[in-house]
């Protein structure tokens, strides 16, 4: 339960509320739009719930959001599932994005780091010449509107041309970040069938090269519907037989034409954890992310022209697909390739430090990391530049909001938020305009109707409940792929709120209009913001002959940390010795992530399901969480209760 009349750990200045962006853009939307004029945020975030045309009208006026086609209106249908944005209107994503590139040819638009952390700029007019040069040469290779566009990539220049490219010629793009297995990648890349795809040979991380070519080989062999691959050689190798040379297809002086497509034309292809299956492939639109990241960066984060947007991510998280968009409001993005603690735990601050990053976003995870292992990032960098630390990927615990504030600065403003790959935003966080308590995001975002319902559907204030949303957001999901009737991703967030987004997070919404997230309400698998399904695990596990079954558990700790044990079962004969670990967790490193690695692998005298077959996941999180066995489970639809004794016991040993 949050505290009842804390202090702010941090306020902004009267200053800094009148110059950001939030509060011109009430004060234009009060003129022009209805908005009210009095009452700061809170007002405003009232009005923009309440009155979604108007709010959303207003927001595209202010960031001038270039419809060659306009709409009649905003909302043809505002139904969940199935709301439908600015009908009849045409716009292109990758245009947006390079805007800049006319009123400021000559500053960079990319500043690019490796391990060596030395910055590397490419301008707005360069960044400019690659994407019209590489658009032009997949319309030479029969790319069409539609046709799936796919990188296995680092977070590296050629990765943003890719992307920027394959939006321009209106072909949807999809990234996984070459620490994937082959499995992994192959388990999202066939389910949308690419023509081309982007690669590299291999990466650097941790200070050692990573060969990706047999990977890369075995990826040609499994996607059939490839016309063509295009190599980046970025350890230095020769192009694989009949792939085409990255620098070949961005050489000419060539102006991007950018295809104009419908408000829903599908952008990319984000992808779940995979908890029960296959990883659903979420399709997000041109249209809808567009207006929700200029929302989210301009607004939110108070991005503008004179900013530098570090985000430590790889191109298998959403928040890089985030990172990209700060290009939509001018901003200088940053974009780190390698280890988040190499060559020491302070690495990300160097960085930052480097490239003047004004907002810096990181992992919950990292912070503690920093705080662990007594780094001080305020006295041995210069950070004088920075506004604003963000983190997301888990919930950042009270120690770290004081750890930022003590050893970065007492004038930070401190921004936890919480979003998710399903609508590639956020939906609480980030309020220039606000002050920051302890624990506690600052706010719901705009258009975003946030609440937290008990059970049977009624609003909480100031208790723990589900994350609900109850009304449409542009960037929700315009489809998931290959779910012909929809209902896969009706049964995803719509299931057990008829009509109301459902998003899997335990929250509290705080009587001063902040939020506390609690952790996932379901099973899914978070190491350092990336989402994986157990299923991925199990499935992976399960192949080593002395292996029976498993279960895998991820669960939020109070301090911060994320501990994650694997429970085996063993086949008969087998002992859980030295080299079945060392196998254990080479075969996840090398098949999945090295991120996905358990913490401790548990031996087990059995796995409890359903009666059905299941696993059952989350009642075993709640108990190893401190639940009561009567509360986290309900008897009655378990194959053997006599197994659940046995984590129960270990809950209380752990405590």
């Amino acid at each position: 339960m949050p505290t009842e009349n804390p202090q702010p750990l941090w306020q902004p200045d009267p200053q800094r509320i009148a110059r950001s962006q939030v509060t011109r853009f009430q004060a234009w939307a009060a003129e022009h739009h209805g908005a009210p004029a009095e009452g700061g945020y809170e007002a405003l975030h009232r009005w923009s719930v309440d009155e979604l045309e108007p709010f959303w009208a207003a927001l595209t006026q202010w960031f001038d959001v270039r419809f060659s086609t306009p709409s009649a209106r905003v909302l043809g249908d505002r139904s969940m599932p199935g709301a439908e944005w600015f009908p009849g209107a045409t716009l292109n994503y990758a245009e947006h994005a390079l805007r800049a590139a006319d009123s400021r040819p000559d500053e960079p638009a990319l500043l690019y780091v490796d391990e060596t952390h030395e910055p590397t700029s490419v301008t707005w007019s360069e960044l400019r010449r690659q994407v019209g040069s590489l658009t032009a040469e997949l319309r030479a290779l029969g790319v069409r509107p539609g046709d799936r566009v796919s990188g296995y990539l680092p977070n590296i220049p050629q990765a943003v041309v890719a992307l920027l490219a394959t939006a321009a010629v209106g072909a949807v793009w999809t990234s996984c970040a070459p620490d994937f297995g082959a499995r992994s990648v192959l388990d999202r890349f066939q389910q949308v069938e690419p023509v081309v795809l982007f690669t590299v040979d291999g990466y650097r991380y941790g200070g050692k090269e990573h060969d990706r070519r047999e990977t890369v080989a075995e990826l040609r062999r499994e996607l059939p519907s490839l016309r063509a691959v295009v190599h980046i050689p970025l350890l230095g190798t020769e192009a694989p037989e009949g792939a085409l040379e990255w620098a070949a297809l961005t050489r000419t002086d060539t102006e991007p034409v950018f295809e104009q497509v419908a408000f829903a034309h599908p952008l990319w292809v984000l992808y779940s954890s995979g908890t029960t299956g296959l990883p659903k492939a979420i399709v997000q639109s041109q249209g809808g992310i567009l207006v929700e990241h200029l929302k989210q960066l301009g607004l939110h984060c108070d991005l503008g022209p004179e900013d530098r947007f570090f985000w430590y991510t790889s191109t298998g998280w959403m928040m890089w697909n985030f990172l990209v968009s700060g290009l939509l409001t001018g901003t200088t993005v940053v974009l780190y390739d390698g280890s988040p603690g190499y060559p020491d735990t302070g690495a990300q601050w160097r960085v930052a430090e480097r490239t003047g990053a004004t907002l810096y976003g990181t992992s919950a995870a990292y912070v503690m990391a920093c705080r662990k292992a007594d780094v001080h990032p305020g006295r041995d960098f210069d950070l004088s530049k920075m506004q604003c630390v963000a983190t997301t990927g888990s919930p950042l615990p009270p120690d770290g909001f004081r750890w930022l504030h003590d050893e970065v600065r007492d004038d930070l403003w401190i921004a936890s938020v919480s979003g998710g790959t399903d609508v590639c935003s956020c939906f609480a966080g980030a309020v220039p305009t606000l002050p920051v308590y302890i624990g506690e995001l600052q706010a719901p975002s705009l258009g975003t109707d946030l609440q937290s319902w008990d059970p049977s559907g009624k609003p909480l204030v100031d208790e723990v409940g589900e994350l609900v949303v109850t009304n449409p957001m542009p960037s929700m999901p315009i489809h998931f792929w290959n779910d012909p009737d929809g209902s896969r991703y009706h049964d995803s967030y719509f299931d057990t709120y008829p009509g109301v987004w459902r998003h899997g997070d335990w929250i509290t919404v705080t009587s001063r209009g902040s939020v506390v997230i609690h952790g996932r309400s379901d099973s899914t698998l978070n190491r350092q913001g990336v989402r994986m399904g157990s299923a991925d695990i199990y499935e992976a596990v399960e192949r080593l002959p002395e292996i029976k079954e498993s279960l895998v558990i991820g669960i939020e700790q109070p301090d911060g940390g994320y501990w994650m044990p694997l429970f085996v079962q063993l086949a008969p004969g087998a002992v859980l010795d030295q080299a079945l670990l060392d196998r254990i967790k080479a075969t996840i490193r090398e098949n999945l992530s090295p991120r996905h690695i358990p913490d401790e692998v548990i031996e087990v005298p059995g796995i409890p399901h359903t009666l059905t077959g299941k696993r059952i996941e989350v009642p075993v999180k709640r108990l190893l969480q401190g639940t009561p066995l009567e509360k986290a489970v309900n008897p009655g639809s378990i194959d053997n209760l006599d197994l659940l004794h046995f984590y129960e016991d270990l809950a209380r040993k752990r405590a």
